[in-house]
């Protein structure tokens, strides 16, 4: 078995989280670490009124740090010593033994050495780099580690343009300057900077990139608009609360079901199962985390329209986790931060297999409403169905239509668009005694006229 990459969790206790937020939010970080590939060998955390505006941290916890990664805990300059030609002479050879010796002794110790320090904050670019100096590994904030998932799991060529606009509208802010500070002397204006010519590359790319993924989101929106007069219901909430499961039992597809952060980034729709007359649609969303990256949020737009446009959401949250309430909340800041507020909505407390019959009394009587299951017992994925089902039902209307018999294309309609209760042959025409939604009824009946 392969060894696992190390990395060192550090994070700040502000006055605005208790303790149970605040080593919440440190496991979940541990949680998106170890999908990356990380294993995580020590905790660094300081009670602070702020973020140090150099290095997160103080002197002495940075100090803390460095011991554990091997840097020096001096925040100094990478920028490497410029030297006269008479100096290099008289350093001449001691100079080349030292640095040999060094990298010898790097080479040595790069097995244990930590390959990763990552930050449960968002960090500056300066902060970045201060700390980087200061440990001698590599630095990544919340945002950075969560980006870095996304695109190693994206699948689809729509995921991974979102990712990538995404990672460099996180990179862009990042560049530094080469140590040197040398200049290119090329592109737009003479002399133009090394960076900037970097950044603005960048900008073209992502310009590039927002072009092809408009193309792509004009057929997801095509797709849509063919199926805006189905039964929608999708499944959203928080990474890992078992929508993929629940997607794979109420529909009988194939999805990704892994217990790993943001497995699903592709929306996936199918039909409830087995199927109903009118069908129901069922799609499963990429989830949410505190703290999801804005640009992630908006990358992932054309993505998460399927939330705003279904006629049910299903909020699904982890019902053995002590703070799926923190995250129930954050699904629906999302929700509404995309326009999603307004879709009616059901919670569904999943994975209640895991908790004691105690537990789960306590959550029923502060959740009356909810509905309680697991995705794992086949008896309450069909109650689940029946649930959905009935949502539907409830919001049908009840109509009398005669189809005169040149017309009879209209009734297979009614049958895959409504819930034909019966048929009576007449000298006229047919006259069906049908169910469904006010807007279904309305529009059968213009296709009559």
């Amino acid at each position: 078995m392969t060894e696992k990459n190390k990395a060192v969790l550090v994070a700040v206790h502000l006055p605005d989280a208790t303790d149970a937020e605040h080593l919440a939010s440190l496991a979940e970080l541990e949680r998106l670490v170890s999908t990356l590939g990380y294993q995580t060998v020590a905790r660094i955390s300081q009670k602070r009124d702020a973020l140090s505006s150099a290095t997160v941290v103080g002197e002495g916890k940075l100090k803390e740090l460095a011991a554990i990664t091997g840097g020096t805990g001096h925040v100094g300059t990478t920028a490497p010593q410029k030297k006269d030609k008479a100096r290099l002479k008289r350093e001449g050879a001691e100079v080349d033994d030292d640095e040999d010796e060094d990298e010898q002794d790097a080479d040595s110790d790069a097995d244990s050495e930590i390959a990763l320090v990552a930050v449960d904050h968002d960090l500056t670019p300066s902060q970045a780099r201060n700390l980087e100096r200061a440990v001698g590994t590599s630095v990544l904030d919340r945002t950075g580690v969560i980006v870095e998932i996304f695109h190693r799991h994206a699948k689809s060529r729509e995921a991974r343009l979102q990712v990538e606009i995404a990672r460099l509208k996180y990179t862009a802010p990042r560049m530094r300057e080469s140590p040197s500070g040398r200049e290119k002397q090329q592109g737009r204006g003479a002399g133009e900077a090394a960076l900037e010519l970097d950044r603005r590359k960048i900008r073209d790319r992502i310009k590039e990139l927002e072009e092809e993924l408009e193309v792509i989101a004009k057929d997801q929106d095509e797709r849509r608009q063919h199926r805006k007069d189905a039964r929608r219901v999708a499944l959203v909430g928080y990474t890992n609360a078992g929508k993929s499961s629940l997607m794979r039992a109420l529909t009988g597809s194939q999805v990704l079901v892994e217990d790993k952060l943001f497995a699903t980034l592709d929306t996936t729709v199918r039909a409830l199962h087995p199927e109903v007359k009118p069908r129901i649609l069922v799609s499963d969303t990429v989830g949410f985390i505190k703290k999801l990256p804005h640009d992630l949020v908006a990358s992932f737009k054309s993505t998460l329209d399927e939330a705003k446009e279904a006629t049910l959401l299903l909020h699904v949250v982890d019902a053995s986790d002590p703070t799926f309430e923190s995250q129930y909340a954050v699904t629906r800041e999302v929700l509404a931060e995309i326009g999603a507020s307004d879709v009616p909505a059901r919670l569904v407390l999943n994975k209640c297999d895991c908790i004691t019959a105690e537990a789960r009394e306590a959550l029923e009587r502060r959740y009356p409403d909810a509905f309680f299951c697991s995705a794992r017992l086949p008896e309450d994925v069909a109650r689940l169905r029946a649930h959905i089902i009935a949502f539907f039902e409830d919001r049908y209307v009840d109509a009398e239509v005669l189809v005169p018999y040149d017309r009879q294309a209209v009734v297979a309609r009614m049958h895959d668009e409504a819930k034909v209760v019966s048929q009576d042959y007449r000298e006229d025409g047919v006259l069906v005694v049908l169910r469904g939604d006010a807007d279904t009824v309305a529009r059968l009946r213009r296709g009559l006229e």
